[in-house]
């Protein structure tokens, strides 16, 4: 932000109230991310290509998969015929697995800047933070994400998308709009053993407890710590825009603390849904 910028929200911090000024200012910049989305030839092949998806997979399945230490316990071959969203770093698992992931999710600008070529090097089509679109090259195939002012629940991300805290619940947006009437989670551990405050930016010291493979955030990587309640206000308005629509969201995840979506295992819920 240049001092100008920052000028200008003191300004209307001070005249208007800081309540209200935080408003104007969230506004004036969803406006400009609005304008550049839509006017630039990136945004646009977006916006069409998440046209397209509307409703593709309408009353079907899905898995989303979590990055939780949880899935190390888990038999993830169950998951080859079903359509699949991996998050973040997800595809460390799919040499093991044998398969990737139908579609794969990273709105966490510092995930993208630091390993943008491994996630564009995935199968399958991926969705990046429009924020994140400086460390892609010139002619990635990679669908953008709007990010719109929350808290919100989308169900047109071509019209933006609010991140919640945390990947799954971008995905679960997504996965509204691409038609599933049930969604179930999996490695979604909601628990972190990393301390310190919320979105803090930190550099990783060793392996990394918090997900499935020690790599995952590394020796050197830098990544934010979590913010656990706003994810779960998050997920609260995904739970009622689904069941709003008679969908549902099952969390499947071993062992997870996230209490917001009624409990199940994977191998029950892996059902044939009744038509």
């Amino acid at each position: 932000m240049s001092a100008a910028g920052e000028s200008i929200k003191r300004l209307l911090r001070s005249s208007l109230g800081t309540e209200r000024g935080e408003r104007v200012i969230a506004a004036a910049v969803d406006l400009k991310t609005r304008t550049q989305y839509g006017l630039s030839a990136s945004g646009r092949h977006s916006i069409a290509e998440l046209d397209a998806m509307r409703d593709r997979h309408a009353g079907e399945r899905c898995v989303i998969v979590g990055n939780g230490p949880s899935l190390r316990g888990m038999d993830l071959s169950v998951l080859r015929s079903e359509t699949t969203f991996g998050l973040n770093r997800g595809y460390l698992a799919f040499q093991s697995l044998g398969f990737g992931t139908s579609y794969l999710v990273a709105i966490n600008v510092h995930v993208v800047q630091q390993f943008a070529s491994e996630i564009l090097a995935q199968p399958g089509t991926t969705f990046i933070s429009w924020h994140a679109r400086h460390y892609l090259p010139r002619g990635h195939n990679a669908v953008l994400l709007r990010p719109a002012p929350g808290p919100s629940f989308s169900t047109d991300p071509a019209r933006g998308l609010w991140g919640g805290a945390t990947v799954t619940y971008a995905a679960l947006q997504l996965a509204y709009h691409m038609g599933f009437s049930e969604v179930i989670l999996i490695g979604v551990d909601h628990s972190f053993s990393t301390p310190g405050p919320a979105h803090q930016l930190v550099t990783s010291t060793g392996d990394d407890p918090n997900h499935f493979d020690p790599s995952y955030f590394g020796k050197g990587v830098r990544w934010e710590l979590p913010n656990l309640p706003l994810s779960e206000v998050a997920y609260e308005l995904a739970r009622n825009a689904y069941e709003a629509d008679g969908r549902r969201i099952v969390d499947a995840t071993v062992g997870g603390k996230l209490t917001i979506f009624p409990k199940g295992d994977l191998s029950t819920a892996l059902h044939p849904i009744e038509r």
